[in-house]
């Protein structure tokens, strides 16, 4: 039996890339220092041909992913979802706590994620989840996966894949 063959298009570019300061907490009650890194992005979009014969367009990937990339760009990476990481935002700063900790950031430098701990991990699924935010449903009908990878250290890559509505992968 023979089967479809699947398709896949990715894009990872020495652009995609951003400088940020974050910290991550570990085993209940350790707090990292605050860091930073230059992180780098790569991403793949899975389905069938379309009627141009591609699975996705090369340059709206690599510009909707920039885009979002600029975005985290020379910023403070702050967890909004955390159980022990209090972040409150004012106008003009942002202040977070953890136990005895507290760190005050200017507000325009700092980007507030919608995550638990600004791990490679969920910082993966987050901008995964913006793209498809960002290009809607009728984009990204037929499309069978997003896939996002997050490195934080030079070979030290989080990867998340998030399954999207698509077409089964026998049809086509």
């Amino acid at each position: 039996m023979n089967e479809a063959p699947s398709y896949r298009v990715r894009v990872t570019k020495d652009h995609l890339v951003f400088s940020a300061a974050h910290f991550i907490t570990f085993n209940g009650t350790i707090c990292e220092r605050l860091h930073g890194h230059n992180w780098r992005v790569a991403v793949e979009v899975a389905g069938p041909l379309d009627e141009n014969r591609y699975v996705f367009d090369f340059i709206a990937l690599r510009d909707a992913t920039q885009q979002i990339v600029n975005e985290l760009d020379h910023r403070m990476l702050l967890p909004t979802r955390h159980a022990q990481i209090q972040v409150s935002a004012g106008d003009a700063e942002v202040e977070a706590r953890f136990e005895q900790r507290r760190w005050v950031f200017p507000r325009e430098d700092c980007i507030l994620l919608p995550v638990v701990n600004t791990t490679a991990e969920e910082i993966a699924s987050w901008i995964g989840q913006r793209l498809i935010d960002r290009w809607g449903a009728e984009a990204t009908q037929g499309l069978n996966e997003i896939q996002v990878e997050v490195e934080e250290n030079f070979g030290q890559w989080a990867l998340c894949r998030i399954p999207l509505a698509g077409t089964p992968a026998d049809a086509g």
